[in-house]
């Protein structure tokens, strides 16, 4: 019961990044720039370590989760650009946007805040302990995520109703998460797969999606800044969570 309480806390969280993000739309390349830095740090120190320690702790082959780190990304990539079927004439129309990109970049921080939750539920089937200290990372960085999943919306020129949609998606996600473990558990080789094809994911929606948009209309040293304290930020939250 401890877990599902908690969740609750996740989407209190995810919900107030997304109404900060929506607060502040008109600075918006900087909240993306601050964004591109989360999804960063996410990747490289909340999920990739965590994909490391369970691999050597059951003795697994980190090689495959990291082949599905590049699938992941790939995969991202292949969809964004074959999705964007007016790309050869994008140079005529300086603000066309695709928000279907929004949607699919959104829908993969959905997928990832649901195994936030799996995440919660898990450790606390280690120990309560352990439980909530996973869960309070988890809070702190849903914020972010709420964020990010509005901050993608509204640079694909998506609606703000389909933006508060897809963030109520996102801020119910690690609640389901948790209650999902109640009835199964995860295979920790398919948990590696996950984490390695996730961190893909993230990482080309950071670096080929959210920082040129960010740098699009507004290149500046401020943006450059608010990256870095963006992975600044999350590597605080793991460092003080572990």
């Amino acid at each position: 019961m401890s877990a599902i309480l908690l969740s609750l806390a996740t989407f209190c969280s995810t919900f107030a990044g997304g109404l900060f993000a929506l607060r502040f739309r008109d600075r918006l390349h900087l909240i993306l720039g601050f964004t591109a830095g989360v999804l960063l740090g996410v990747v490289s120190f909340d999920i990739l370590p965590e994909l490391f320690d369970l691999a050597r702790e059951r003795a697994l082959d980190p090689v495959e989760p990291m082949v599905a780190l590049v699938v992941g990304f790939l995969l991202f990539h292949s969809v964004e650009k074959l999705t964007a079927i007016h790309h050869a004439q994008e140079e005529r129309y300086a603000d066309h946007h695709h928000p279907r990109i929004g949607v699919y970049s959104a829908a993969a921080l959905i997928g990832h805040s649901f195994m936030d939750g799996v995440g919660i539920g898990l450790a606390f089937q280690v120990s309560k302990a352990v439980g909530v200290i996973v869960a309070v990372a988890v809070i702190a960085h849903d914020f972010a995520d709420g964020l990010n999943t509005v901050s993608l919306m509204l640079a694909h020129r998506n609606s703000i109703r389909r933006s508060m949609l897809m963030v109520a998606l996102d801020a119910l996600a690690p609640i389901l998460g948790v209650t999902s473990t109640l009835f199964l558990r995860v295979p920790p080789t398919i948990l590696t797969l996950y984490l390695g094809f996730f961190a893909g994911f993230l990482l080309c929606i950071g670096a080929a999606d959210i920082l040129p948009e960010a740098h699009s209309r507004q290149s500046s040293g401020l943006t450059i800044v608010l990256t870095c304290l963006g992975a600044a930020f999350i590597f605080c939250v793991t460092r003080i969570a572990r």
